[in-house]
């Protein structure tokens, strides 16, 4: 199945924003793409709303995910986009969406670690999410999706991978920085490698954020990659067959002696 990443930089107006991705999902389309990630804050960014975030959340939501399944339909291509979803609260989720080619919503994941780090607090505006981990079913293969910040914590990977997911989609926001970049190619490896599955990433590509959209094998190895383009997709035949070659000659999955239920003692 061949699958796109789409990078690009979402402004603060839903409509402009669901424009570019309609343009690159035919794009990805065209090139045989059965599946297209976009970036984190596709829907919008929150530093580029104008008026009262929560508002907007409120107001907007429901367009952006009636255009994300419109898009997908017209384009004939799965699409998988971040946004901002009402809670009820006045701090909403940072929820991805997943859709199939026919418009049908697959699923929803609601970002589980908020980015409060480098002295950066998400928690401030966004609720933590509540529904666990997300697998849908996309051309056949299982494919799991993660947003930003989880892809530090090797735990939501390895249950995405131990709930079936041969394809982990990762949308990210990743804001620049000293070694940003190579903690951000280093962890799309990491997760790669150790459970043996496909990682595609869809980055930003604000004045911010350093783009670097990439799909990699189940070796970690980068089949194709943006750098800091403004906008553009990457491509690559994502297959059955090379996850289950290098599972079968590095089963770590099946060698693994620690589960949700493992309890460590320390030793002394």
């Amino acid at each position: 199945m061949k699958v796109s990443v789409g990078q690009f930089n979402p402004g603060g107006d839903v409509t402009a924003n669901l424009a570019t991705m309609r343009r690159l999902s035919a794009e990805a389309a065209q090139e045989g793409s059965k599946l297209i990630l976009f970036p984190e804050e596709a829907m919008f960014s929150v530093g580029q709303v104008e008026g009262d975030f929560s508002a907007a959340v409120d107001a907007q939501w429901t367009t952006f995910v009636q255009g994300l399944s419109l898009v997908a339909a017209d384009a004939g291509i799965a699409v998988i986009a971040g946004g901002y979803e009402s809670s009820g609260e006045p701090r909403p989720y940072n929820t991805l969406v997943a859709v199939g080619d026919d418009g049908e919503i697959l699923g929803t994941y609601r970002k589980l670690h908020l980015y409060d780090a480098f002295s950066y607090q998400e928690s401030t505006r966004i609720k933590p999410g509540d529904k666990g981990v997300t697998v849908v079913d996309i051309g056949g293969f299982k494919v799991g999706i993660m947003t930003c910040y989880d892809i530090r914590f090797p735990e939501l990977a390895r249950a995405l991978a131990i709930s079936g997911a041969e394809l982990i989609c990762v949308s990210a926001a990743w804001f620049k920085g000293e070694h940003k970049i190579e903690h951000w190619e280093t962890l799309l490896k990491a997760r790669a490698i150790e459970n043996t599955c496909w990682v595609a990433a869809a980055g930003t590509s604000s004045s911010h954020c350093i783009g670097h959209s990439a799909i990699l094998d189940p070796m970690g190895i980068p089949i194709d990659f943006l750098n800091e383009e403004a906008e553009g997709i990457a491509t690559a035949d994502v297959t059955h067959r090379r996850v289950e070659e290098v599972r079968e000659f590095l089963p770590v999955l099946s060698n693994r002696r620690f589960d949700s239920n493992t309890v460590v003692t320390p030793a002394g």
